[in-house]
């Protein structure tokens, strides 16, 4: 194989919650693979020195509004692209909440908020996303995130929890649909990986004992995600679908 494979040039890629964290970082990385970014999250502003940030390395993105958990909002969004003479051919559905409180403290607004986010949302995205491709005959590839929370459980997380195993079988069943359209579909599970939002819990005692769980004895850090995003969006992934990709350090063959 060559690292050309890996390239993402005239490919667009759409990444949903790019207003920070891992979104932003992602929007980034593939922008730096030669992929023409649009980076999608419900207020515009949040958008703006990200997209300045890539336009000054001199790589193309462009910012686009877009609530995961509204039908007409991500058609609105996909429109707006089309208007642009955009087709996303590579989407990373990252858009995604947790609500950390005890299972019985729970309440259903919290189930709603975090299900319609993380498995809704990435539902609905993706279908309109495969739709757009369909129609114009293009291939592609969809890179779900998901959490090994999806494969083994953490306490306090439940409706996070459900929405990742259930974005894990979302994720094999679109596989199955839209192989034979030529659109790859894929779930990345990152472990613990070390951002500004987590940074202090990890560092705490309570950080320090779960990373002493994990087998490589350390926290994930955002470009570790790097390779296997670039793996399932590009063509070096070109027969991988349906898969499950944890970056986890381990941990998920961690002793129990």
């Amino acid at each position: 194989m060559t690292v050309d494979r890996l390239s993402l040039a005239g490919r667009v890629a759409l990444v949903t919650g790019a207003s920070s964290g891992l979104g932003r970082h992602f929007a980034g990385v593939l922008s730096q693979a030669g992929a023409t970014v649009v980076l999608a999250a419900r207020r515009l502003d949040r958008l703006d020195e990200a997209v300045a940030q890539i336009r000054d390395r001199g790589q193309a993105a462009q910012a686009v509004a877009l609530d995961v958990t509204d039908a007409a909002s991500v058609k609105a969004a996909f429109d707006t692209l089309a208007e642009r003479g955009l087709c996303a051919d590579v989407l990373v559905n990252n858009a995604g909440v947790a609500v950390s409180r005890p299972l019985l403290a729970q309440t259903e607004a919290d189930w709603d908020g975090v299900v319609d986010t993380n498995l809704k949302g990435a539902w609905l995205v993706a279908q309109e996303a495969a739709r757009r491709l369909v129609a114009a005959g293009k291939p592609g590839s969809i890179v779900n995130v998901a959490s090994i929370t999806g494969e083994r459980v953490a306490g306090g997380v439940a409706p996070y929890c459900a929405s990742k195993a259930g974005l894990i079988q979302l994720t094999k069943a679109m596989a199955l649909e839209l192989a034979r359209v030529g659109i790859r579909v894929n779930a990345l599970a990152p472990g613990y990986v070390s951002t500004e939002l987590n940074q202090d819990f990890l560092a705490s005692g309570a950080g320090e004992r779960l990373r002493a769980r994990i087998p490589q004895q350390r926290f994930g850090r955002v470009e570790d995600l790097d390779g296997p995003l670039l793996l399932l969006a590009s063509e070096a992934g070109a027969y991988v679908t349906g898969s499950v990709l944890a970056v986890d350090g381990g941990h998920l063959v961690s002793s129990l």
